[in-house]
């Protein structure tokens, strides 16, 4: 079963632009992420309409953050994407007048929606500042290792 990393990928271009200084184009940013640079610019506009990130044209210009990385959470960016569905089981549809399939649907169902609301609480409460110090202490074990 194919996972939706979407999410995942924004975020790790996101933390890309978080240790630049200056803006990166999508063709910068394709590189980190290994595609296309019109798969890019495609899910940078979906964040440019939420007031997450803005792009400048012309020499300089590319993707920058909006607002500080402080002020956006991970809930603002899953939001930004069009919520894509966050679990792949769900609810069977064969014989809906079924009491067995009722009572497995309604026990699933709620166990699903507990659990999207501790991960959409979980993503409220994170920013990307916290990723991105979360990155740096990483990367800073990783040369100490190597080192």
């Amino acid at each position: 079963m194919k996972r939706n990393s979407r999410l995942s990928a924004v975020l790790h271009a996101l933390m890309h632009m978080a240790e630049r200084e200056a803006p990166m184009t999508s063709d910068d940013l394709a590189l980190c992420l290994d595609t296309n640079a019109v798969v890019v610019r495609r899910t940078m506009a979906g964040l440019r309409d939420a007031g997450i990130v803005q792009s400048g044209r012309g020499h300089g210009g590319g993707w920058h953050f909006a607002k500080p990385l402080a002020d956006i959470s991970l809930l603002d960016i899953y939001n930004a994407l069009g919520e894509p569905i966050v679990f792949q089981i769900g609810p069977a549809t064969e014989m809906p007048g079924c009491v067995v399939e009722q009572s497995v649907n309604r026990v699933i169902g709620d166990a699903l929606k507990d659990a999207e609301a501790i991960l959409m609480a979980r993503f409220a409460g994170t920013t990307l500042a916290d990723l991105a110090a979360d990155f740096r202490v990483a990367a800073k074990h990783c040369r100490a290792d190597t080192g």
